[in-house]
This record gives structure tokens, C-alpha cells and sequence, in this order.
């Protein structure tokens, strides 16, 4: 299983923002590049990046930051954050960002998904931010006419491999996460799975490693000096039990 450590930017800054508020933003010191190289010491081989202005008004506005991360790290990148045309996706994909994660585009321009799995397949990927049980678009603030499982059936259809599933209650919440929705997922689709959102001690990673996870992105539990990154790392790396 994958731990993928997760750099939220917005100003060029690292900030972390619980279930999405923007009024509630903490902002670190440390740059973009030097948590990835923290990262990248604790043993990291992805990184799981998200573009806050691109989510706020779309575009590219940190693709310069996101290169640079790329070529000072070697690090793979994840991102996603404001993309939402063949522009934006060719723009990353040209730089070197390994998977990216098309999120409210995917949910209004399935014409999109389809082309970007045409021409990047296994690249593309979707992401849910899910609440109550519906998945919710424009940065956690409105809710969609689609469940979770409904939106993975027609991804799943589509070609997209890899879904990125955020718990939206549990995000920041240091509550742990909702082992119980990402389990029924592995169960029920033939996806890779990423889990977000409420994973905060080494016991939620080896839990999920356990239930066949393909990855878990660990954010605030990092930041805040819950859990040890090269500790998940190895954890993650072990036979399931």
C-alpha cells in the first residue's frame, strides 16, 4: 500500500484547511519544497499535492512550485486542485505529475474524463469528496446528485483505475477515519482505492493496508506530529495480517 504525505498550497505557502474552509486556514512555514524533501528523507516515493488556488479559480497558478518539487525530488506527484480542461491536464502531464485527479470537472464534463483517460489512461484519476454519503463539488460546498458508489460505477465504466475518496466529516478531525466506507469500497469495485480524511495513528494505516487499500493520503496527523511518516511508510509495506 501506498502512504502518500499531502502538501495542501495556496499562496505558495503549505496550509492545512479542515473540510475545505477557507476561513480556517493554518499556514506553515516551511516551503512546498522543503516538506517534500522531508518527505522524500522519510522515505516517501509519492507525493499528494493539492492546488488550493486552482480549486479557488482554476488554472495552473503553482505549476512553477510543482515543477520544482518534480526536478528538486524526484518525487511522483498527485495532484489535483482546478483541473478542469485538456489544457490544465496536458499542462501537468507535459511537467512530469504523475496521476492527476480531476474532482468537480469530473462530475460536470464527463466528456473530459473520457478524453483524458483516452490519452493519459491510467494517469487519470477521479476524486470524491464524499459527505452522508453523497459526493459533494466547488471546494466541499455543494452537494451533487450523485452518491459515492454511483459516481465509482460510472468511473469504473469510463476506464479510471484509481479513485482518491475524502470523508469529508473526518477531514482534519484527527477522529480517525470511516474505516467502514473504504472498506465496502475494496469490496465492491475493481478500483485502486485512495482513502483521505481522518487518518491519524499507525493503526489506521496498517487497518487499511489490511482491507486492501491502494494508498492513504496522511495530512494533518503529519503536520501536527501525530504520526511518524517513515514509520507508516514501512507499516504500509508489510504482508497484510
Amino acid at each position: 500500500m501506498l502512504v502518500l504525505p499531502a502538501i495542501d498550497m495556496m499562496n505558495g505557502k503549505v496550509v492545512i484547511m479542515p473540510q475545505g474552509d477557507f476561513n480556517e486556514t493554518k499556514v506553515f512555514e516551511k516551503t512546498p519544497l522543503e516538506y517534500a524533501k522531508e518527505f522524500k528523507a522519510a522515505g516517501a516515493e509519492w507525493i499528494h499535492i493539492v492546488d488550493l488556488d486552482g480549486v479557488r479559480d482554476g488554472g495552473t497558478p503553482n505549476a512553477e512550485a510543482i515543477r520544482e518539487i518534480i526536478k528538486e525530488t524526484g518525487l511522483k506527484v498527485e495532484l489535483g486542485g482546478g483541473i478542469r480542461n485538456m489544457q490544465a491536464v496536458e499542462t501537468y502531464a507535459r511537467m512530469g505529475v504523475r496521476r492527476l485527479i480531476l474532482g468537480t470537472a469530473a462530475i460536470q464534463n464527463e466528456d473530459l474524463v473520457n478524453e483524458a483517460t483516452r490519452l493519459y489512461g491510467s494517469k487519470i484519476a477521479v476524486g470524491a469528496d464524499v459527505k452522508d454519503g453523497y459526493v459533494f463539488i466547488k471546494g466541499w460546498t455543494e452537494q451533487s446528485a450523485y452518491t459515492l458508489y454511483e459516481v465509482c460505477t460510472k468511473m469504473s465504466v469510463k476506464g479510471v483505475s484509481t479513485m482518491v475518496c475524502t470523508d469529508v466529516r473526518r477531514d482534519g478531525s484527527m477522529e480517525g477515519p470511516n474505516r467502514t466506507m473504504y472498506r465496502k469500497l475494496c469490496e465492491n469495485f475493481g478500483m485502486n482505492i485512495i482513502a483521505a480524511g481522518g487518518i491519524s495513528t499507525l493503526r489506521d494505516v496498517e487497518i487499511f493496508r489490511d482491507i486492501g487499500l491502494y494508498g492513504v493520503i496522511i495530512r494533518t496527523a503529519y503536520y501536527e506530529g501525530k504520526i511518524d511518516l517513515a514509520e507508516a511508510i514501512e507499516a504500509a509495506k508489510q504482508e497484510r495480517v
